[in-house]
């Protein structure tokens, strides 16, 4: 496995970060050492949130959030999944993978002998996160989510794994913008949400310099179409960096990267959300009837007006039958960005 390490002087500039790195060093199946990095504030003796990120944004996605958590009394550790942040990043499609990604994460778990935690997981930060804790139970007490899920759809109709796997073959051309405006019907129920998502994992994998920053600005900070448009031109020539449209948070999401071949990360994972059934599905369905049983603390907090996870929320409480519905409190798919003193209240009053 090769593997690349983003320059600590790629991070030196970035706003609204202060927080000091530390590292652990896991290794993969064949040997490779990887090294995660983790963020750690907050009193020592504190009650611990876990705090974890999905695609394509780094621990940075928290720190609006942290001095809040922190202020209340509550120390917050935030890591960076392999592929992602100040994290190694495997160079190959054929090292990511969702199982890959919860080993990785369960040994960085282990090593770092955390325990007696609350979770709080996002997007892939999810998925990954909730499998973490069915694998290492006795080292969390409380569990929250938002925005993310346990995808589980043993019977998805052939016709519909059949069109999944064609588009992504097909030499279709997408842009962020005629991307977005397909995922958006997700939630619509009028086509199975595979059939939209679809679009996001084609568009991530067929575009080798993936425009991370402008992506996640779209969606944290709501720039209109025109600007997306112009950015993504001057991104396609190589000249981001001295685009008009470069924002604080663009700069933030895109320090990682120092290079397209530092992205494969953030192209190949969409690919392994299980829309459709993938080598994930005992797995899944092993973890579903942990929770199932579990008579752990369950807080389901979704913003309500993100079409990529509102379907999920529905599942999550069949689910979990003892699980707490918290009030929506909008902000989109990112809203520990967009709504970080409702997320931050929300998660406080559960935790304490």
């Amino acid at each position: 496995m090769k593997i690349l390490r983003t320059p600590d002087k790629y991070f030196a500039n970035i706003k609204g970060y202060p927080f000091d790195p530390i590292y652990t060093d896991i290794f993969a199946d064949d040997g490779t050492e990887i090294r995660i990095h983790h963020i750690d504030e907050g009193p020592s003796d504190a009650p611990i949130l876990l705090a974890m990120h999905g695609q394509p944004v780094w621990s940075y996605l928290y720190s609006k959030m942290i001095p809040i958590l922190n202020d209340s009394g509550i120390r917050v550790i935030a890591p960076d999944l392999v592929g992602y942040g100040k994290s190694d990043k495997p160079a190959s499609r054929n090292d990511y993978s969702y199982q890959n990604q919860v080993d990785w994460m369960n040994q960085w778990l282990v090593k770092n002998n955390l325990d007696n935690l609350m979770f709080f997981g996002q997007d892939w930060g999810g998925l990954i996160g909730l499998r973490m804790i069915v694998d290492n139970p006795d080292r969390f007490t409380k569990i929250s989510m938002g925005n993310t899920g346990l995808p589980y759809m043993p019977n998805t109709p052939k016709a519909v794994i059949d069109e999944v796997l064609e588009f992504r073959k097909s030499n279709i051309k997408l842009t962020p913008l005629n991307m977005s405006k397909e995922v958006r019907k997700m939630d619509s129920g009028t086509t199975h949400p595979a059939l939209k998502f679809m679009y996001w994992q084609k568009f991530c994998w067929d575009t080798k310099n993936l425009p991370v920053g402008l992506l996640n600005s779209a969606m944290m900070e709501k720039k209109p179409n025109n600007q997306i448009r112009n950015h993504y031109f001057f991104h396609k020539l190589g000249l981001s960096k001295i685009s008009p449209y470069m924002s604080d948070l663009m700069r933030a999401y895109e320090a990682p990267f120092p290079s397209p071949k530092y992205k494969m990360g953030c192209r190949a994972m969409p690919s392994h959300v299980p829309i459709i059934p993938d080598k994930s599905l005992d797995a899944q369905k092993k973890a579903r009837e942990f929770y199932n049983k579990t008579n752990k603390p369950f807080l389901s907090v979704f913003a309500g007006n993100d079409p990529v996870t509102n379907d999920m929320e529905k599942d999550v409480l069949k689910m979990v039958p003892n699980a707490i519905k918290a009030k929506n409190i909008g902000g989109g798919h990112f809203f520990q960005w967009t709504k970080p003193k409702e997320l931050s209240k929300v998660l406080i009053d559960f935790i304490k």
